[in-house]
């Protein structure tokens, strides 16, 4: 098990670290974000030991988690693959160095050049409805090549905490509604009829998914996957079993395990470990969560109806979950000093603000923190998924460096892994005159 209170350390020292290299200048670079290299390295052997030697498996990062280049890169000398849902995502893993045979593609609107880019490059490959079977049809009898393709089930065994980050509700978008009348049967005959269909696809969500709701959605996959091939004996070689793990943002410690997602696993869908399937996984959130964080400078402090506000440089634009939907994604705040220290200030309750022009832009709302003072640092952890490396273009704001750094004994390194974007840079992606 590993030692958490180390994580935290790792954190301290990067943050003073930073402070004294003047990565978070007051001045010139008053927010930014930070990797946590040695912690990716932790995470990634905790999820590869998680899962048992004798299966067959492809642990396929969500690139939609952190699809920074360098990040992705990390991942794959770690020994991940990678799951793309987009031109873009893909063009990244590619510059990652992802080979073909390490890559999925999931998607519910793949467009016709994205199907072609994937069949033609033995891309693994999702299909979302029988509209878009339709057309892959139509692709492998114009002699496209269909070597790892699937067919993603909505197994509708219900919603979690969260609706919007939950797939296998009733009217969930993504995949074929297994219990809709006639659905099952057609695409049992869809896959009877098609021997190149060698694939089964799930994902029920992630944060706020129990990970029991979690193995229900995989022990239908597999449950319909037995059914195929009980038609026709061998067919499918393969279940997506998608992501799945939720992330605990109340501390630093790592709640559920990836052991616990496999032992539920393994009580739920005993099949899934038989031998008789390959695996693929698409874990994102839980893998990079806790190994990045963002930091700034308070710029201002004031008071407004007696209530203390630090007003910083991380706000709606690195954050935008937090923002707009904080019950469902609270996260804690830090604060240092501005010599980059813990803070031994008096705590007070007070808001933490970001710097967006909407009342609601707030990392922290009442929240009772040592007294913040301008020139301070607050931290904002479990931020390497989804907040920093997908940014939010509210008020033209740019984005931030982004810093991998790693801690020895005797010092932090630190590395650039995404520079901060100029303001010339901010204006370029506004458009030509």
């Amino acid at each position: 098990m590993r030692d958490h209170h180390v994580r935290r350390v790792r954190r301290d020292r990067a943050v003073r670290a930073a402070v004294a290299e003047g990565l978070l200048d007051p001045h010139d670079t008053p927010v930014a974000a930070f990797v946590d290299i040695v912690g990716i390295a932790e995470t990634t052997r905790e999820l590869l030991t998680a899962w048992p030697e004798d299966v067959d498996v492809l642990h396929a990062f969500a690139a939609k988690a952190n699809a920074l280049v360098p990040v992705l890169a990390m991942l794959r000398g770690q020994g991940l693959g990678c799951e793309v849902s987009s031109p873009g995502e893909l063009a990244q893993a590619r510059a990652a160095g992802f080979s073909a045979e390490r890559l999925v593609l999931d998607s519910p609107a793949k467009s016709q050049r994205e199907l072609e880019d994937a069949l033609r490059n033995r891309i693994a490959l999702n299909i979302d409805n029988f509209e878009e079977l339709e057309r892959v049809d139509r692709l492998v009898a114009d002699g496209f090549p269909a070597v790892r393709v699937g067919v993603r089930i909505n197994p509708q065994v219900g919603i979690g905490s969260i609706e919007a980050m939950s797939t296998a509700g009733q009217t969930t978008k993504f995949g074929v509604a297994l219990a809709d009348p006639g659905n099952r049967e057609r695409l049992l005959r869809a896959y009877a009829e098609r021997s190149w269909l060698r694939w089964v696809h799930v994902h029920v969500g992630s944060q706020g998914i129990p990970l029991e709701l979690n193995a229900e959605g995989v022990a239908e996959a597999v449950a319909f996957a037995r059914e195929v091939n009980v038609l026709r004996p061998g067919q499918v070689e393969g279940i997506d079993i998608g992501g799945g793990l939720p992330v605990d943002f109340s501390g630093d410690e790592d709640s559920p395990t990836f052991a616990d997602h496999v032992a539920t696993l393994r009580s739920a869908a005993p099949e899934l470990f038989s031998g008789e399937f390959r695996i693929v996984t698409e874990y994102g959130r839980s893998v990079m969560a806790k190994n990045g964080f963002i930091a700034s400078r308070v710029e201002y402090t004031k008071t407004s109806g007696g209530r203390a506000i630090a007003l910083t440089h991380a706000g709606a634009q690195v954050a935008a979950r937090t923002v707009f939907a904080p019950d469902a994604w609270p996260l804690r705040v830090l604060a240092y000093d501005r010599s980059g220290l813990p803070s031994t200030a008096e705590l007070e309750v007070q808001d933490v603000a970001g710097p967006c022009c909407f009342a609601g832009d707030l990392l922290a709302r009442e929240r009772k923190l040592p007294l913040l003072a301008t020139e301070d640092v607050v931290v904002v952890p479990d931020t390497g998924a989804y907040y920093f490396s997908s940014p939010f273009g509210y008020n033209s704001l740019p984005m931030p460096p982004v810093f991998g750094f790693e801690v020895t004994a005797d010092a932090v390194t630190f590395r650039v892994l995404r520079p901060a974007e100029s303001i010339d840079e901010v204006v370029a992606r506004s458009g030509v005159l």
